[in-house]
């Protein structure tokens, strides 16, 4: 048996010849592993772990470079002129159930342009989107305040509770969470005490004053197969709504859609959101264009996160 083959598995205990002679076979020569194996005298399974090891211990660094199309290229900047919005950040076409791995480097992006300092307020929207993004690596921004931009709805999933995204994203980014201790749609009673209660007043607060907002872009309500349970479905003027944004519902126009106990809605104001600097969408997929398109019209956002085929899809659609 070679040597090689005989060596431990721990790390560094290869020697750092063996390794740069299988590393530059394999990156620089293009050899196979099975070649290498060969050439050097020891089995397959050692060639993967001597490439293994070159990785680990800096002999090796690979580099994805990100194509200059999806950062500031002309499909992007033909997305964000034909929506009248500021920007669009563009990732590759998005695939597999989980949309955060997928989204969260075009959030990192857009995030990264705001200039977030310590005590600006980012807020944040319920949905799996957002959710699913506030797991991934989306920057460090030590001192900034998360706050939820609704609260929490009666649902078992954990996106739909708004105080869990805010912890999330405040452990990811390093910044502070502040929890909004309400439901989105609270009773008559409930919903007076809520507007006088200090810690729930003190989030309602942060709402006029934020730098940025992370949000979902919902689909047409009566085309979703869940839906928070505080929206009634059978509501005759939800046939009109095309979308939502922090539950704020809106029609083809971008106008806004009430539902009987709307107005009693603990979410950020359709006029906060628009004066909010930075308001960056999240979405993708066929069914979320004709929301996306009404939402950018309505001035419920002025950034986009999303992939090429929902860009295609969106400039064919308001073209």
């Amino acid at each position: 048996m070679n040597a090689a083959d005989a060596a431990p598995e721990a790390p560094g205990r290869f020697p750092v010849e063996l390794m740069y002679a299988a590393a530059s076979q394999y990156y620089l020569e293009d050899a196979t592993q099975a070649d290498i194996a060969r050439r050097l005298g020891v089995s397959r399974a050692t060639v993967s772990r001597l490439l293994t090891e070159a990785r680990k211990l800096g002999i090796v660094e690979i580099r994805v470079h990100r194509p200059a199309a999806f950062e500031e290229g002309v499909l992007a900047a033909d997305v964000a002129q034909a929506l009248g919005i500021q920007r669009v950040h563009l990732v590759p076409k998005v695939g597999g159930p989980a949309l955060g791995p997928w989204l969260a480097p075009g959030l990192a992006r857009a995030l990264a342009t705001v200039g977030l300092e310590p005590g600006d307020i980012v807020l944040v929207s319920s949905g799996s989107t957002v959710y699913e993004c506030a797991r991934e690596n989306l920057g460090h921004f030590p001192g900034v305040t998360i706050a939820p931009a609704v609260g929490g709805k009666e649902d078992p999933q954990p996106w739909f509770q708004t105080n869990e995204t805010t912890r999330l994203l405040a452990e990811r980014v390093g910044g502070v969470p502040a929890y909004l201790y309400a439901p989105a749609l609270p009773g008559p009673e409930l919903f007076y005490s809520l507007k006088h209660e200090p810690s729930v007043r003190k989030v309602m607060d942060l709402w006029g004053e934020a730098k940025c907002a992370i949000m979902g872009v919902g689909s047409p309500p009566l085309m979703r197969q869940v839906t928070p349970a505080f929206v009634p479905r059978d509501a005759e003027s939800l046939r009109e709504a095309v979308g939502d944004v922090c539950s704020r519902f809106y029609d083809r126009d971008g106008e806004p859609v009430g539902y009987p106990g709307s107005e009693r809605l603990v979410a950020t104001s359709v006029d906060e959101l628009r004066r909010i600097p930075f308001s960056i969408a999240v979405a993708v997929g066929a069914e979320k264009v004709l929301s996306i398109v009404a939402g950018a019209k309505g001035g419920y956002f002025n950034q986009l996160v999303t992939d090429t085929l929902t860009a295609e899809s969106l400039l064919a659609a308001v073209r």
